[in-house]
């Protein structure tokens, strides 16, 4: 498996590089000048980049007009970005949050993306990868203390297990996951990262899983999208008496209080007896428009 580096979205140069590429093929083609500008339109100014792999976004090239050229239209990207695999950005679909990736040119769609001192290694076409969750994924390798149990009720590749694994002093690391491809992928991160103890993998429903973890927990991750609220009831369960929870969701944008103060309410619900706060909140990036996906910290005791 080739370890691939991931590289920033990309505009300017390559763009106007590929643009002139794609331009002149179509006027060798015989498209006119009039016709020309139409298709220039639907060439994308961005991508995410892996060494030898792009990620085009979920629209890229879906106008009919492109029928009879998506043939050449691969090998030309391919050239002008000088890379060997192209995938298209698809829906990330399922209870068990599986990519739609699909990859149009090149057979091998497993990839590395190192950030921050981790490799994570998965299958593109299988699994998901935010990248704009870096500094969340970065942040969980600062917040765990010494000797801590934690919990990742959503572990996939590792996004948060694996940064507190390496960075911190915790204890013991459950990473709880039902994807089977995300589960493979953990397993080959966690040997990749020299991570060789200090935990566990439950494979399967959560909600089944953590009856064997009831009060072991000094903090849990809840990082599901678009909503984590199924984990509410498991992370009160395996949390200790006191404990912390990170929990990630989708606020208004011009009001996060409202999400906010609803997960509180709901995580009272679920244990009058405790003493449920806030502790710190974090915007990580829009979600959709007039949507922001948030992480907030809450305090239990």
């Amino acid at each position: 498996m080739n370890i691939l580096m991931v590289d920033s979205m990309v505009k300017s140069k390559p763009f106007d590089n590929l643009k002139q590429m794609i331009s002149e093929y179509l006027i060798a083609k015989g498209i006119s000048n009039t016709e020309l500008k139409e298709f220039e339109d639907d060439i994308p100014n961005k991508w995410e980049k892996f060494s030898d792999v792009i990620l085009l976004p979920n629209s890229s090239f879906k106008n009919t007009r492109w029928s009879i050229y998506r043939n050449d239209l691969w090998g030309i990207i391919s050239e002008a970005l000088m890379v060997k695999r192209i995938g298209i950005n698809g829906e990330i679909i399922g209870e068990k949050r599986e990519s739609t990736v699909d990859m149009v040119l090149g057979n091998n769609d497993w990839v590395v993306r190192k950030e921050s001192g981790i490799k994570y290694g998965y299958m593109i076409s299988k699994c998901m990868f935010s990248a704009g969750n870096i500094n969340e994924r970065k942040r969980m390798g600062d917040v765990g203390e010494k000797d801590e149990v934690v919990v990742d009720l959503y572990a996939g590749i590792g996004y948060y297990s694996i940064p507190m694994l390496v960075f911190s002093k915790i204890k013991h690391m459950h990473s709880c996951e039902w994807n089977e491809e995300s589960v493979k992928a953990l397993e080959i991160n966690l040997e990749s990262n020299n991570v060789t103890n200090g935990y566990t993998i439950h494979y399967g429903d959560n909600r089944v899983t953590t009856k064997n973890l009831f009060n072991m927990a000094d903090r849990v991750i809840l990082g599901l999208l678009p909503s984590a609220e199924e984990g509410y009831i498991p992370a009160l369960n395996v949390l200790k008496k006191i404990g912390i929870l990170h929990i990630h969701g989708i606020a208004p944008a011009k009001n996060h209080d409202k999400w906010i103060n609803e997960t509180l309410q709901k995580l009272q619900e679920i244990r009058p007896e405790a003493e449920i706060s806030e502790s710190e909140r974090f915007r990580i990036k829009s979600y959709a428009p007039h949507w922001d996906h948030l992480v907030v910290d809450i305090k239990v005791e």
